[in-house]
């Protein structure tokens, strides 16, 4: 999760965790390696999921949570579409929400703003600064495809991103950077390079 539900945390001597925020993690964490798996169907379903597990509480705030990390897995794979999901639900949406929202669209935020976000992104939310760190690859994509929405991301950024997605098998993102990669060696007229480049995107490609 990249915001954290409310209430989310428990233990043993604490008080049981409601079944709607165990269901609805679950479901999150499924949803968010099947799309970087590139397995559309599973993905769309544990959507689903999620978001009628948080409904159920009719709180807007934790829905719009739902909505913002299926965002920040499009972004995470270069898919820059605009967060429609979240927009109904903006207006009782709390400020870390609006501000994550702001980041994932790539857009300036304020000192305040950035302070709002989860702690690994703040750092590229006010300028190209190091990524966050491999220990945590979904946070790591998120934030190269922020810099890369921004025209901020270094050949290094890049390289980053490939290796990241590749080292989890996350095909859907893979293939994104690799294409970006191979733009890359394009604009630098280096055709072995795009050669060998288009060789691991047919290999990632094929099923």
């Amino acid at each position: 999760m990249l915001i954290a539900f409310a209430g989310l945390a428990g233990c043993e001597s604490g008080p049981k965790v409601p079944d709607w925020n165990v269901n609805a993690i679950g479901h999150v964490d499924r949803f968010s390696e099947a799309w970087l798996k590139g397995d559309q169907r599973v993905a769309r379903r544990e959507f689903d999921l999620a978001r009628a597990e948080t409904a159920r509480t009719g709180r807007p705030e934790l829905v719009a949570r739902i909505e913002l990390n299926r965002c920040a897995a499009q972004v995470a794979s270069l898919d820059f579409q605009p967060c429609t999901g979240f927009e109904p639900l903006r207006q009782d949406a709390g400020d870390a929400e609006r501000a994550y929202a702001t980041y994932l669209a790539g857009q300036p935020l304020s000192p305040a703003q950035a302070a709002l976000l989860p702690e690994q992104h703040r750092a590229t939310a006010t300028g190209p600064g190091a990524l966050p760190p491999a220990t945590d690859p979904f946070a790591r994509l998120i934030a190269a495809g922020v810099l890369l929405h921004r025209t901020q991301a270094s050949p290094a950024v890049v390289e980053q991103a490939v290796e990241t997605a590749s080292a989890q098998g996350w095909r859907r993102p893979l293939l994104a950077w690799l294409g970006v990669q191979a733009r890359l060696a394009e604009e630098r007229g280096d055709a072995q390079e795009v050669a060998r480049i288009r060789r691991r995107m047919d290999l990632v490609g094929a099923r």
